[in-house]
């Protein structure tokens, strides 16, 4: 797993797996929006079994699946997720490029 802050409250990383997740919160991440749809590749982790690990380090877990370019209405999802956490979050998706760019379209 590769993190890249992106701002003081949102950072990306290709795909992460649930035994990521104690580092994460010991990190202070408060929550993970996943970008990546399940079944992508083969051996991905699901999407609950991240968002169940997430769930039992008190963190909040997040799922917009997006296949390439996002939507008008993943970015906006995207946006009233992130308004919805207090404190640091981290998207991924298999590169974190799909996570850089709806951070993007927040900050537009």
């Amino acid at each position: 797993m590769h993190i890249k802050l992106r701002h003081e409250r949102f950072a990306t990383a290709n795909q992460i797996r649930p035994e990521d997740i104690p580092m994460l919160a010991e990190q202070g991440y408060a929550a993970v929006i996943c970008v990546r749809p399940d079944n992508e590749q083969p051996n991905q982790p699901t999407f609950e079994e991240i968002a169940g690990e997430a769930r039992k380090r008190g963190m909040k877990a997040f799922y917009i699946p997006v296949s390439s370019v996002p939507t008008v209405d993943q970015a906006e999802r995207f946006k009233k997720v992130m308004a919805t956490i207090d404190g640091p979050v981290l998207g991924y998706c298999r590169s974190g490029t799909r996570a850089a760019i709806l951070y993007s379209l927040l900050e537009r």
